[in-house]
Parts: structure tokens; C-alpha cells; sequence
């Protein structure tokens, strides 16, 4: 498993292109603190790299929002929903015990961040903001 940018996730808006790239270099930070096998207490920056993740992710949530409310999107309150439950997943790791399953935690926190960020955009953001440039 990897996490890294391809051209197939554009969706054509360059802001909204810059800061999908920008969750993908986050992502690559949770990548290569799974490929850590030490022993050595890694706690801080997995906390750090989630609060890093959810901060960048309001704001990028936060800017795509405002663009469904300035063009009228149909199916945005879904879209917000989404990216709702996103922030409250995340939420949910960062009150995990993850001082005792530090290796098992940053494996789930990438799991779950490749498959949500690959298929929201792929899935959701890709039909939703082709409708901006049409």
C-alpha cells in the first residue's frame, strides 16, 4: 500500500487539485511512519501527523463547501456529510489508546485515509465539481 498523487484524482479546479495533492503529502507522512520498526515510542508524531491531517482537511472541507454553497451544488448536503464523518473518524483515532498499539493505530489511521481520500475523490469530488466546469 502506498499513498501517492495521481493524475486519475484530478478534478479539474487547480485549487481544489492543489489541496487533494496537499492530503496525499500528509498521507505520505502516515505512509512512512508505518514503515518505522523500531521500538522506539513514535505517540507525539502520530498525534502530530493526525492533527496536521484533520486541521488540512478543514480547511480544504471548508473551501469545497464554499464553493457548493456559491454555485447551488445539488447533492451538497451528502457531500458535507461526508466530509462530516471524515472529521468525526479521525476524531475517533485520536481518542484511541494509541500509547499501548502504536503499529496497529498508524496502520488503521492509513488504511482508512487511502481508501476515504482515494474514493471521496474519485467517487464524489471528481462527478460533483465536473458540474462547476460544465
Amino acid at each position: 500500500m502506498s499513498f501517492k498523487w495521481k493524475d486519475s484524482y484530478t478534478v479539474g479546479i487547480g485549487e481544489i487539485d492543489s489541496q487533494h495533492k496537499r492530503l496525499f503529502e500528509i498521507g505520505a507522512q502516515i505512509y512512512d511512519l508505518a514503515l518505522v520498526k523500531d521500538d522506539l515510542d513514535h505517540y507525539d508524531e502520530i498525534i502530530g501527523i493526525l492533527q496536521e491531517l484533520k486541521d488540512y482537511t478543514k480547511y480544504h472541507f471548508q473551501y469545497e463547501e464554499k464553493l457548493m454553497d456559491q454555485h447551488n451544488l445539488p447533492d451538497a448536503p451528502k457531500h458535507k456529510t461526508e466530509h462530516a464523518n471524515f472529521i468525526k473518524t479521525l476524531e475517533k483515532f485520536k481518542g484511541e489508546e494509541i500509547d499501548r498499539s502504536q503499529n496497529k493505530t498508524i496502520l488503521d489511521i492509513l488504511q482508512f485515509t487511502v481508501d476515504w481520500i482515494t474514493q471521496h475523490i474519485l467517487n464524489t469530488d471528481q462527478k460533483f465539481f465536473a458540474r462547476l466546469k460544465a
